[in-house]
């Protein structure tokens, strides 16, 4: 185990009239003597170096960055220092969540998220991709994020009692879009076909080169790609799953903005992405909203009274709704009969909970006098059918992609189910509605915010960096916008739970 930055504990001999080796020279001796490593000393670093190594009597702690290029030596410390901060982040669409770990051990010594920036210019991936094109656009959206980045580091820091620019180190997960947003590179084909990005496997950089303040010699590892809708987050989540190593076949599902999918193990690995995702975390209903306080996480409905309960994430009042809250609604509906199998709204069942909207019959999952803001919580037809879009497309998803192994979802040993998605979903309703395949509950395993927890495996430890890289020659991906097994099982899939009533036996069917 090799974190990304480490330290070497040395002492050299003192320069003397019998011995004239140079400072510098002396050090990379001392540091092969002690730690059996190989160490370059860049340029710019000799001076503050070498006037350190001499200052604290030719001994003390080397610090080293692990680069696939070889060990960098990049400070010399008169002292091991007890804290040697680097960041992980989850660079996301619409968030970015971070974690400051400690190189030494391991322990994360905060944690905290912000939206990121780049919202101002577009809210979704493509958007953003063609404001790239204009003018300044790749400039602006650059600038925006790194702002949000810095500003991120810089309340990790406060809270762990640090500085910002005592962070050592960054390791970044993302999609493909937002990495090259981040590295100023541009997107343009990401979105064209045939979707090839510009890079895959950025190499490591100085975090200056992009305008982040951290530590002056601090690195930047960027989490590998596999094309533009299957992202380094992705590759985050097979290392933190494990599923990369497991002996039985497994799934992988994160979703976000889109939904992404691996099967395999440690022989094997296919994947594909798809746009399953803007639904479920509250792009597209109107009262949706990323899972947080006020948000409406759980929902019951009594088949008979009709009588409706919820509860929030806070256990506060309501302000809206999340992904998982939506399925739980929309599952519940379907139960109580309050909307048929195609999704529409059946508002003789309980004419009191529905009310007229610019866009038509809403139901009324929490009234404004309950509400945190006095609004309704509604949950409008248009809602609904984006709902049932997406549940559809998730499960096509799915099915496309275990077909093309030539397997059937009872050969699946464990199924991860990563992200928000996975941290507040209840499989039973998702499998009511048709979004998840009809399995034992004990198969669907939440992995929290793999994307985050790859990143902080990336810093920690050598090993794992390696079969991050490695994982790229390895995995086989289907792409989903030219495949037209995809579109058929689409349109099946628009009905709760689904055409074939058989694939979902556990799943009440009504006339």
């Amino acid at each position: 185990m090799r974190p990304l930055v480490f330290t070497v504990a040395l002492e050299a001999t003192a320069p003397s009239l019998h011995d004239n080796t140079g400072d510098i020279d002396r050090l990379k001796k001392a540091v092969s003597a002690a730690g059996g490593i190989a160490v370059q000393i860049p340029l710019r670093r000799m001076g503050p170096i070498a006037a350190n190594f001499r200052q604290a009597g030719f001994r003390g702690v080397a610090v080293i960055n692990d680069l696939p290029a070889g060990a960098v030596l990049v400070d010399f410390l008169a002292e091991q220092p007890s804290v040697l901060p680097a960041m992980a982040l989850d660079l996301g669409t619409t968030h970015l969540e971070a974690s400051l770990i400690n190189l030494l051990d391991g322990r994360v010594l905060a944690s905290g998220n912000r939206e990121n920036s780049q919202i101002e210019f577009g809210a979704d991936i493509l958007t953003r991709i063609h404001y790239a094109g204009k003018g300044n656009g790749l400039r602006r959206l650059h600038e925006a994020v790194v702002g949000a980045i810095n500003g991120l580091a810089a309340d990790l820091a406060d809270k762990a009692g640090e500085k910002r620019e005592h962070i050592r180190a960054l390791s970044v997960s993302g999609n493909t879009t937002m990495v090259h947003l981040l590295l100023q590179l541009d997107p343009y084909h990401l979105c064209r076909e045939p979707y090839i990005p510009l890079v895959n496997a950025p190499d490591p950089f100085a975090a200056a080169e992009i305008g982040l303040a951290l530590h002056g010699a601090a690195p930047v590892w960027v989490m590998p790609s596999i094309g533009s809708y299957f992202g380094g987050d992705l590759i985050s989540g097979i290392v933190a799953s494990g599923l990369d190593q497991q002996e039985e076949t497994c799934m992988l599902i994160d979703v976000g903005t889109n939904a992404e999918v691996v099967v395999g193990n440690r022989e094997w690995l296919i994947a594909c992405a798809g746009a399953a995702g803007p639904a479920l975390e509250g792009g597209v209903a109107r009262m949706g909203m990323r899972a947080g306080p006020g948000a409406i996480e759980h929902v019951e409905i009594d088949p008979l009274t009709l009588e409706l309960r919820c509860r929030t994430i806070d256990g506060g009042k309501a302000r809206g709704i999340c992904g998982s809250g939506i399925i739980d609604l929309v599952a519940c509906l379907y139960l109580a009969r309050i909307i048929d199998i195609r999704g529409k709204f059946r508002p003789e069942r309980c004419p009191e909970r529905f009310v007229d909207t610019p866009q038509g019959a809403g139901f009324v999952v929490v009234a404004a006098e309950e509400a945190a803001n006095g609004e309704p919580v509604v949950l409008g037809q248009v809602d609904l059918d984006a709902m049932m879009r997406s549940k559809a497309a998730m499960y096509s998803i799915l099915t496309t992609l275990i077909n093309q192994v030539g397997l059937e979802f009872a050969d699946l040993h464990r199924i991860y189910v990563a992200g928000a998605f996975g941290r507040h979903i209840d499989p039973r309703r998702a499998i009511t509605l048709g979004m998840l395949p009809d399995l034992p509950l004990t198969t669907f395993q939440p992995v929290g915010n793999s994307s985050l927890a790859g990143a902080e495996l990336a810093l920690l430890d050598r090993g794992d960096r390696e079969r991050c890289l490695g994982l790229i020659n390895k995995i086989t991906y289907l792409e989903l916008n030219v495949n037209q097994e995809f579109m058929i099982r689409f349109s099946g899939s628009r009905f709760i739970p689904h055409t074939d009533t058989s694939l979902f036996p556990s799943v009440p069917v009504f006339d």
